[in-house]
């Protein structure tokens, strides 16, 4: 077997493994990171590359593990709610506050992820969401992972899982409705 020609796999691998790291993290200065991670964890693994998968499949393996510290990391990171809380939405007795209650969403003829100018305040408000919160949106929406397979990865309990994915939904609501139909 030939000795792996890791500066070769550079050239040949760095913009798809970018492409991906992006598509994944939606930040261009992390994605660059985590490839440049990638190439540093093969050239030191490189020995136990034995060729039973490709050198790209290999790659992306690694790659999608380093996404996946990433998201754990997140995740794992306390919530600082400040004064983001459910009296924010709902009065003593649970029932929505006046002004609180979610609206009537009417999609025109055009799908709304289909404009430009609501996919920019969706991002906006998935950002002003806690980091974690909005990690966990993305993988369950935006990537459609399933619970069980999101609590896996990121190593978080059902019941969390469940309670982020409702908190970071009002919040979401909230800032969509301020941001896009009330303008």
């Amino acid at each position: 077997m030939n000795s792996p020609d890791l500066p070769q796999w550079v050239e040949a691998y760095t913009s798809n493994l970018y492409s991906w790291a992006f598509h994944k993290v939606s930040n261009t200065e992390l994605a660059k990171d985590l490839v440049q991670d990638t190439f540093l964890a093969a050239s030191e693994k490189i020995a136990s590359f034995k060729a039973e998968s490709s050198p790209k499949t290999w790659l992306f393996s690694i790659l999608n593990h380093k996404i996946i510290d990433i998201y754990r990391k997140k995740v794992n990171q306390p919530v600082n709610l400040g004064n983001q809380t459910f009296s924010e939405f709902f009065d003593e007795e649970g029932t929505w506050k006046t002004g609180k209650k979610p609206m009537e969403w009417h999609e025109e003829e055009n799908h709304l992820l289909d404009n430009i100018d609501f996919v920019a305040v969706l991002q906006k408000c998935l950002d002003a969401l806690p980091e974690n919160w909005s990690t966990t949106v993305k993988l369950k929406y935006l990537m459609n992972k399933k619970g069980e397979e999101i609590c896996q990865e990121l190593g978080i309990a059902p019941t969390n899982f469940w309670q982020i994915i409702h908190r970071a939904k009002l919040q979401l609501r909230d800032c969509i409705e301020r941001s896009w139909f009330q303008n």
